[in-house]
């Protein structure tokens, strides 16, 4: 739940120092390490629009996609952790895309 919070002060940084150009729409995406055996994402854009509905794709180290689903009413995405490496896309289209490798998931 951290990681949430950091993400919001994260995400009123970029809002108030950012120009109005970057301001626009910049896609925001931080998972996290449950400790449960699952991963949770939280997403957003820069000017406060919701990711609700954003596609998520997790991919294995090939980068088949092992696991596919969409950001909630509460811009989350919660998946099981897969073993290995793997990555975690948040896919808002052209120029909205961020990746996550697991090896910066905690």
């Amino acid at each position: 739940m951290q990681k949430i919070n950091l993400l919001k002060l994260l995400m009123f940084a970029l809002f108030g120092l950012s120009s109005s150009h970057v301001l626009a729409h910049t896609p925001l995406c931080s998972c996290s390490d449950l400790g449960d055996g699952e991963i949770e994402c939280e997403g957003g854009f820069s000017d406060g629009s919701s990711a609700r509905g954003v596609k998520m794709l997790v991919m294995d180290a090939s980068g088949k996609v092992i696991h596919e689903g969409k950001m909630d009413a509460n811009n989350l995405f919660t998946f099981k952790k897969p073993s290995g490496q793997y990555s975690v896309k948040f896919d808002a289209g052209e120029g909205h895309r961020i990746t996550i490798p697991s090896s910066k998931i905690n």
